[in-house]
C-alpha cells in the first residue's frame, strides 16, 4: 500500500515493500538537500559580497544558481511523491519545475557571448555591456521560458506541437553553438595568452577561460545525455501521436510542453 503524508493527498513514489524503496528515498532526500545546500551558498554567497555583484560573470552564475535551488527544492515533491509531468500526467507540475533546466542552457549561452564578446570584442563591451544590460539579459532568460511554457498551454493543440517540435530544434542549435564558441574562444584566448606579458590582466583572461569550458563540459557530461533522450523521445512520441490525441483534461498534449 502506498504511503501518504498528512499534510498532502499526493502518494510517495515508493510504498517501503524492499530495501530498495528505503534506499530510493533516502537518495532522493540526500539529493535534494545537497542540492539547496551548495546552490543557496553560492546564491547567499554572491549576494553578500557587493563586489561580486558589479561582475557578469557573477550575475550569470548567482541566476543559475537560483535555478539550481529551486531545482533542488523541486526534488523534494517531483521524486519523493508520485508524480510525472509527461503523458499520461499524473500530480504534474505542469513542467514548470523542469523547465528551470531551460534557464539554466540560456543563461550559459547568454554567459559564453559575453566572455566572446569581452575577449575579442573588448571595446565593444567596454562601451555597450553594462550591468544593466546584463541584468537584462537574465530577467529575458525567465520571461523567455516561461512565456513559451504559457503559449503552449493556451494555443491550440497543432500550434502547441509545432512550438514544441522548434523548442527542440533550438535546443540542439544551442547545444552546438556553445560548442563552437567554447572552442573558439579557447584557441582566441590561448593565442592572446602568449602575446600578452605576465600580470593582472593575464591571469584574469585566464581565468575566465577556465572558468568557462569547466561549466560548459560539465554541463554538457552531466545533462547532455537527457537533453539528448528527451530529444528523441518527445520526437518519436509526437510523430505516433494521432490528430487530437492524447489530451489532458485542459485540452493540451503533455508532452509539448518544454
Amino acid at each position: 500500500m502506498i504511503l501518504s503524508t498528512n499534510l498532502s493527498l499526493v502518494p510517495l513514489c515508493v510504498d517501503f515493500d524492499s530495501p530498495g524503496d528505503y534506499f530510493l528515498f533516502i537518495f532522493h532526500v540526500m539529493s535534494g538537500i545537497s542540492t539547496v545546500l551548495v546552490a543557496g551558498s553560492v546564491v547567499c554567497g554572491i549576494i553578500s559580497t557587493r563586489a561580486l555583484l558589479t561582475q557578469h560573470r557573477f550575475l550569470f552564475m548567482l541566476n543559475t544558481s537560483i535555478s539550481d535551488t529551486l531545482t533542488g527544492c523541486g526534488i523534494f515533491y517531483q521524486f519523493l511523491f508520485d508524480v510525472r509531468d509527461e503523458h499520461p500526467s499524473k500530480n504534474g507540475t505542469f513542467y514548470v519545475l523542469t523547465s528551470l533546466l531551460g534557464v539554466n542552457i540560456m543563461t550559459f549561452l547568454f554567459a559564453q557571448f559575453d566572455r566572446y564578446f569581452a575577449v575579442c570584442h573588448p571595446f565593444f563591451y567596454t562601451r555597450h555591456i553594462t550591468t544593466k544590460v546584463v541584468i537584462c539579459v537574465i530577467f529575458y532568460t525567465w520571461v523567455h521560458v516561461y512565456s513559451v511554457l504559457v503559449i503552449q498551454r493556451i494555443v491550440p493543440l497543432s500550434k502547441a506541437m509545432e512550438i514544441a517540435a522548434y523548442s527542440r530544434i533550438s535546443l540542439i542549435v544551442i547545444i552546438i553553438t556553445k560548442l563552437s564558441m567554447t572552442v573558439k574562444l579557447f584557441f582566441v584566448v590561448r593565442f592572446q595568452l602568449l602575446r600578452e606579458p605576465p600580470g593582472p590582466e593575464r591571469d584574469s583572461k585566464k581565468e575566465s577561460l577556465l572558468i568557462i569550458i569547466v561549466v560548459v563540459v560539465f554541463f554538457l557530461l552531466f545533462w547532455g545525455p537527457r537533453m539528448f533522450y528527451t530529444i528523441i523521445q518527445r520526437s518519436v512520441h509526437s510523430m505516433s501521436l494521432p490528430v487530437g490525441e492524447p489530451r489532458t483534461s485542459s485540452g493540451r498534449v503533455e508532452n509539448c510542453v518544454e
